[in-house]
């Protein structure tokens, strides 16, 4: 392929007012300007653009954002400024540290049934949000699904994230980690936590798989890494990002145990010991005993119906007739019961933080 440039044209009414702005101002490198009698363009490079400034050119004069990591050293620390051409300059910080929403709490149920519409997002895969309000922007949790199988158009990317869960409910999709070893497949019931920034491609799925996916905050940048080559040599699993662990959970195999609320068991994904707390994950399916209502003191706590069908009752509230498709979310210390569960049903249980008190009314 020959050598290619890309520029962007500015306009100007007069040149040799913009020249100092963006040499001196914005410290870029004036490469080329003519003619020499009386310069009618110009153009300049610096911070991974080039532009070209043109007098009486068309276009409207723009923005262009800069980041930086030192932003109060660049342009004498002004974050908002305007060249004699008009064109605005924002200064940003390159990696501005992630706002974490205050928790704006909710009880929610979302339905199948309620024909929620499905988005075709990133990498062509369809999403359906199960918590529309986004709890005041504090979490987004999707269902998402890949209807024809084969490999995924995805690049090896992350994720400005506080926590992100992807668990598994139909299909495989094969993944690989930075640091983790070669690819792994996730099969139903299995699930990966994401830990912020860990490098990771979608290879291959199957045939409409689906999977649940948790991000905190809601809004979160996903950010292409064209450098990184996957799979990494090194293998590392006790690393950290962030403070926590890559974690690969299978269903296969798993121990289960008396559930906090009776009634039921569950299955512990090791996720709130590899986040050192900051989010717990829980397989529930039917156990001894009669259900009874109780209430929590966490800050988030998700549910999604896997399988089978249950009752949600809450105080103040009609009961709802769930099943499988079904989510909802439960404010801290609203007194709710699990009643009627089928003999199958199966529940993902998610909270943030991942230790809290559960009080049985």
């Amino acid at each position: 392929m020959p050598d290619t440039i890309a520029e962007m044209r500015l306009p100007t009414k007069e040149l040799r007012d913009d020249i100092p702005f963006f040499t001196k101002t914005l410290g870029m490198r004036m490469d080329s300007i003519y003619p020499a009698d009386d310069p009618r363009t110009a153009v300049f490079s610096g911070h991974g653009l080039r532009v070209r400034v043109e007098k009486d050119a068309t276009e409207a004069p723009g923005t262009i954002r800069i980041l930086t990591d030192a932003p109060d050293e660049f342009a004498g620390g002004d974050r908002r400024l305007v060249a004699p051409n008009g064109t605005v300059i924002e200064v940003e910080e390159r990696n501005p540290p992630m706002v974490m929403p205050e928790t704006v709490h909710s009880f929610v149920v979302r339905r199948l049934k309620d024909q929620a519409p499905w988005i075709i997002g990133r990498a062509g895969m369809h999403y359906r949000d199960l918590v529309p309000d986004r709890l005041g922007g504090s979490i987004i949790a999707s269902h998402i699904r890949i209807p024809d199988g084969g490999p995924v158009p995805d690049m090896v990317h992350f994720h400005k994230v506080g926590f992100q869960l992807i668990f598994c409910i139909h299909g495989w999709v094969d993944v690989v980690y930075e640091d983790q070893g070669d690819k792994m497949r996730l099969t139903a019931g299995d699930c990966f936590i994401q830990p912020p920034e860990i490098r990771h491609r979608v290879l291959e799925a199957s045939d409409n798989v689906q999977v649940i996916e948790i991000g905190v905050p809601a809004e979160h940048v996903t950010e292409i890494d064209h450098d990184m080559q996957l799979p990494t040599p090194h293998y590392r699993p006790e690393r950290e990002w962030d403070g926590q662990r890559f974690v690969y959970n299978c269903a296969d195999g798993a121990e289960w145990a008396p559930f906090r609320l009776p009634g039921y068991i569950c299955r512990d994904t090791t996720i709130a010991e590899n986040t050192k707390g900051v989010a717990g994950v829980q397989v529930v399916r039917r156990g001894e005993g009669a259900p009874q209502w109780a209430s929590h003191d966490t800050d988030i706590h998700f549910t999604f119906v896997m399988n089978g069908t249950l009752t949600l009752e809450g105080e103040g509230r009609e009961p709802f007739a769930l099943e499988q498709g079904d989510a909802f979310v439960i404010p801290p210390g609203m007194k709710t019961r699990l009643s009627d569960p089928s003999d199958d049903v199966e529940l993902l249980e998610v909270t943030l933080p991942g230790t809290f008190n559960t009080t049985l009314a």
